[in-house]
This record gives C-alpha cells, sequence and structure tokens, in this order.
C-alpha cells in the first residue's frame, strides 16, 4: 500500500494526496495550487497522475485549495465519483462554477494587453464553465459517521473537522493482502470556541495519520479578541474618512465576518456606514449557509431562533452584491464604507479592482482576516510591500494595512498537538501537510514529543509504503 503526497507539500494550498491498493487508487482532495502565477498555472494543469486511473476522491471540504483542480481532474478522464459531506456538495455547486467563471474572466482580461504584444501567448482557462458542471455531476455526499464503501477494498467515513461548513477529517479503512489499514487525513482542523460551527471531534484511532500545519509553529490570540479588533479597525477608518476593504474567503471567513458585524449592530458598537459583501461567490454561499444550520453550534442555532427576522447573516446597512456595475460603482464611493470581497488571498476575484482603487489613499485600511500564502498578493502587502502590481499595473502602498490574527479558521499549534495526544501511541507513522516549511517542521517535532517515531514533512512527490 502506497501513499503518495501530491500537493499542500510544504506549502499550504493544492491539497492532493493519493493512496494506492493492490486494486484501488483513492485522491484525498484535488485542490488548486496558489502562488506565482505562472508556477500556479503550470502546477494546476498538468496533473502529476493519469486521471483516469483515479477510482474515487474523498473530499474534506469545499475550499478552493482543496476543491478547485476537481473540473480539471474530470476533464482529463476521471469517471468516479466525489465523495464529500451534504454542505461540501452543496458548497461546491457555487464555487466551482465561480472558479471557473473567474479564470475566463482573468484569462479575457490578461489577454486583452497580450493581443497587443507577439511575444506574449494567450492565457487559456485551466478549465471552464462547462467542465465545472461535468465535474459537480459526479459528486456524492453522505452524513457525518454514515460508513462509505468507495471501492471493495476501500471505505471512508467523515468527522466533523469545525474548520467550514461541511468540513471534514476523513478516515480510511483499506485492505491489502489480508491485512487492514487506518489511514487518518486531518483535512483542516477548525478552532474550538468559534462561532457558527460546531467543534472539531476528536481524533480517531488510525495507524497513520495526515496532518495540517497551517500554523504549526505558532499560537492564535484568544479568539474573543477578534471582535473588538473589527470594531476598532472600522472605527479607525471611519474617523479618517476612509474605506475599510477586507479580503475575505467566499467561504466560513465572509460569513464570520458578518456573524461579527451583526453582533457589533445588535451592541450598539458599529458606526452607521454602508457594508457591501461584493463577491456573487460569497452570496450564493451564504444561502448554502442559511440552508445547513444542521452544522451549526448552539449558540449560533440558538440566535437563529430568538432573531426578530430570522437572519444571522443579514442585517440594515448590510448589502450583497450580485451585479457588475454595481460592483464598479463601490470603486466610485468617496465616503466611509465597508467592502468585503474575494479572494482571501487577493489573487483573483472583483477584490483586485477594489484595491486597485483604494491601496493608494492612506485615508483607507486594507484589513486582513485570513491566512496569506507564501507569493501571493496578500502576502506581499501583508509584508510590507512599497509597490505591488495588480492586474498587469504597478501601485503605491500607501493605505493602512492591518491585521487581525484571532480570525482563523484553522486549529494553532496547541490545538493540533492536543487532537493528536490521545492517539499517539496508536500512530505508526505521520505525514505533516499544509503549512509552510517552518510551520511544518515545528509541528513535526511536536508529534514526535508525544511519542510518535516516525514523524515526515513530505516533499511534492514523495511517496510512502504503509
Amino acid at each position: 500500500m502506497k501513499l503518495t503526497i501530491w500537493g499542500a507539500a510544504r506549502t499550504v494550498t493544492g491539497s492532493q494526496h493519493l493512496l494506492e491498493t493492490d486494486h484501488s487508487r483513492i485522491l484525498l482532495d484535488c485542490g488548486l495550487y496558489q502562488g506565482r502565477r505562472a508556477d500556479s498555472y503550470t502546477v494546476n494543469q498538468n496533473l502529476p497522475f493519469d486521471a483516469r486511473r483515479i477510482d474515487a476522491v474523498a473530499l474534506s471540504h469545499a475550499h478552493i485549495d482543496h476543491s478547485g483542480n476537481i473540473p480539471n481532474l474530470t476533464k482529463s478522464g476521471f469517471s468516479g465519483h466525489i465523495y464529500c459531506t451534504h454542505a461540501t456538495r452543496d458548497l461546491c455547486a457555487a464555487m466551482l462554477r465561480d472558479s471557473a467563471m473567474i479564470q475566463q474572466e482573468d484569462a479575457r482580461f490578461l489577454n486583452k494587453r497580450r493581443v497587443l504584444d507577439d511575444n506574449l501567448p494567450l492565457v487559456e482557462p485551466i478549465y471552464s464553465l462547462e467542465d465545472a458542471e461535468d465535474a459537480l455531476s459526479t459528486f456524492a455526499s453522505y452524513d457525518y459517521d454514515k460508513p462509505i464503501r468507495l471501492t471493495t477494498d476501500v471505505q471512508a467515513r467523515f468527522g466533523d473537522a469545525g474548520h467550514m461548513l461541511g468540513s471534514a477529517w476523513i478516515l480510511i479503512d483499506a485492505q491489502e493482502e489480508g491485512r487492514s489499514v487506518r489511514l487518518c487525513f486531518s483535512g483542516d482542523l477548525g478552532r474550538f470556541g468559534l462561532p457558527i460551527l460546531r467543534d472539531p471531534r476528536p481524533m480517531p484511532e488510525a495507524d497513520y495519520l495526515i496532518i495540517e500545519s497551517t500554523y504549526g509553529d505558532r499560537l492564535h490570540p484568544p479568539a474573543s479578541d477578534a471582535l473588538p479588533e473589527l470594531r476598532q479597525a472600522i472605527a479607525d477608518a471611519v474617523q479618517r474618512g476612509g474605506k475599510v476593504v477586507i479580503p475575505a474567503f467566499a467561504v466560513g471567513r465572509t460569513q464570520e465576518i458578518v456573524h461579527g458585524l451583526h453582533q457589533l449592530m445588535l451592541a450598539g458598537e458599529l458606526p452607521d456606514v454602508p457594508i457591501y459583501v461584493d463577491s456573487p461567490l460569497a452570496v450564493n454561499v451564504t444561502e448554502v449557509f442559511r440552508h445547513h444550520p444542521e452544522c451549526y453550534d448552539r449558540e449560533t442555532g440558538r440566535m437563529l431562533l430568538e432573531s426578530t427576522h430570522g437572519d444571522v447573516f443579514g442585517f440594515r446597512r448590510l448589502s450583497y452584491v450580485r451585479d457588475v456595475e454595481a460592483s464598479k460603482a463601490l470603486n466610485d464611493l468617496r465616503s466611509p464604507a465597508v467592502i468585503i470581497s474575494a479572494s482571501g488571498m487577493c489573487e483573483n476575484g472583483r477584490i483586485l479592482h477594489h484595491l486597485r482603487h483604494s491601496i493608494e489613499d492612506p485615508k483607507n485600511m486594507i484589513l486582513f482576516v485570513s491566512f496569506q500564502a507564501e507569493n501571493t498578493l496578500g502576502r506581499r502587502i501583508l509584508d510590507g510591500a512599497h509597490r505591488v502590481r495588480i492586474l498587469g499595473e504597478e501601485f503605491r502602498v500607501r493605505a493602512e494595512v492591518r491585521r487581525i490574527e484571532a480570525y482563523s479558521g484553522h486549529a494553532d499549534r496547541d490545538e493540533l498537538l492536543a487532537w493528536v495526544k490521545p492517539q499517539a501511541a496508536c500512530l505508526r507513522g505521520v505525514f505533516v501537510v499544509h503549512g509552510e516549511e517552518d510551520a511544518a517542521l515545528a509541528l513535526a517535532e511536536g508529534i514526535r514529543n508525544l511519542g510518535v517515531r516516525s514523524v515526515h514533512v513530505p516533499a511534492r512527490g514523495d511517496s510512502f509504503e504503509l
């Protein structure tokens, strides 16, 4: 039995892990890699395995770095099923269509310049909207804790990972030559005590573990710090007459920010300024959130029941923007406002246009509430770059750049180790993925200190016999 790490290896994006038995080939996640545009395009376009030979995909959750290359997989010949939770299926229905449309729009925008230069080839999207539609027809969704037969010799089960709506750790039971191997894939683990979602379920007993390490070398501030910092950031920008531009993932973080703004409004602590969620995907995803209250924690469920208008994602002064012209009109605002837009790492989508129109005005604020991977535009801005290129043009960074670290959907170092510790004695091997190198190495050392002897931090393409 062989495990090969094809993505999220010493980096935080592009999750792809291939499990092979004598009779089956199971892919855990099929995400898009995000980083330098040229590198990302090459990695994402060229799958490192024969898609036609993959029997099934088990998907941990809907974030694009875990699900976003599924249309390319089906386009390349995969004919099996994508197994996931019900909420993940519904989120992917919105997200994969949106990913295809963004790729097409970005290619169209970039090609306007390239047609004037004979030396530059035209950009093609990795997959089309039709490819995304074809991929969605292969999804099969299940409840948490229900056994799922992936192939004749591989069974799976989903447990709530608490990271985002529908997120799951995946427990794989595989048979080969009369022996059984149990592999747990953490997916992305959430934090305890976050709003909206339930806490992560404990790690199940397993022989091997693939674990994320996004924050494997650091601790988060208390989650309770997030709301006061959000309130202060908006107040500071409004006081000087500026806009607050918040790059936020359309799935999870946008809804968490809206939920927090709702709480501030109910407490009378929110400045009376217009708030816009400018992302067609975020609008669609928020509808999915409304349709899956079974994923909510008790506090959010109670808030839903007690709300006078029955909606924890809507309130006075909040507008959801779908229309392109309405989005463009936001760039002409000269009075204070809050604009929440995707993508969370500023790599594509409408946030790029809001940054172009806001980043050179010192009255404005770019407020980061999500993790920024290496080599992304968001990371360059957050790291203090004085000038950045946005959609082919260079801009000075004169707006205030601020970060709220308490907003994170990922477990930190202590939370990850606490999740592993009860099962550490059972583990024959651990593979640390989905983290930049320092974070992954630090978490690996922490897991060794729990008594696990075989802990690996694989590079892309590394294979291991189980």
